[in-house]
């Protein structure tokens, strides 16, 4: 009995997980704050208490609850007010200006120095003349602006106006044709079908990918063969 107890309460420990990641957004670990990242341990720490507690489920259930709403809300707030953001988040910190570090900037971060040049290093800047500037962004992660000798050059640096490239778009997933897809890039599939005989296939089935921007750039590959025909090889 308790084993299918443990199953129910699991299964709705990851459903109401999943329902309160997707309200607080889609922002990945390192686009969190530390605030951010205190909450997602402690719901995960109550997840974890929900699913293998038996006898009182729905107190676990009603903090984690709480927990994910409030965090949604101030997610919310944190949209809409500046104020609100500059509390909760903090500001970009300005550790390294003009030539100078600045080493109350560092304090106020609680940055050593040797950490600051650790990420000066993994961002490929040895020599700090070639820095204008290096702020510390509320989320931990340094932004670096090199002066303009040490900025990649760009095409307008060389007097060129290449064309614009345009967002390619997945057609065929796993022998699947996506029509919202091929109507985004406005074509349609006798098109679409035509370009796969380039590249020697006959059908979407036989079609493992198939990506197009909608202008000359196409590429697509075959199915990879069944389990039968390669044990047949």
């Amino acid at each position: 009995m308790w084993f299918f107890k443990i199953l129910l309460t699991s299964g709705l420990s990851i459903a109401v997980l999943f329902v309160l990641c997707r309200l607080n957004g889609q922002r990945t670990v390192a686009q969190m704050t530390v605030f951010d990242y205190l909450n997602g341990i402690t719901i995960g720490s109550i997840a974890a208490e929900l699913a293998t507690e038996l006898e009182s489920w729905q107190e676990p259930l009603l903090a984690m609850v709480l927990y994910g709403l409030i965090t949604a809300g101030i997610n919310k707030l944190n949209c809409k007010s500046l104020a609100a953001r500059r509390v909760l988040n903090g500001r970009p910190v300005v550790v390294l200006e003009n030539g100078r570090v600045d080493a109350r900037a560092l304090s106020r971060a609680n940055i050593d120095l040797n950490e600051f040049l650790i990420q000066c290093r993994s961002a490929g800047y040895f020599d700090l003349n070639q820095l204008t500037a290096a702020i510390l962004e509320p989320n931990g992660h340094f932004s670096f602006l090199p002066n303009e000798t040490s900025r990649p050059v760009s095409p307008k640096d060389l007097g060129l106006t290449p064309p614009q490239e345009n967002v390619w778009y997945p057609l065929i997933v796993d022998g699947k044709l996506l029509q919202e897809n091929l109507h985004a890039i406005g074509c349609e599939e006798k098109w679409l079908q035509a370009q796969l005989r380039k590249f020697s296939l006959h059908s979407t089935a036989e079609t493992f990918l198939a990506v197009s921007d909608g202008r000359q750039g196409f590429f697509a590959c075959a199915a990879p063969p069944n389990e039968k025909k390669q044990k047949n090889l």
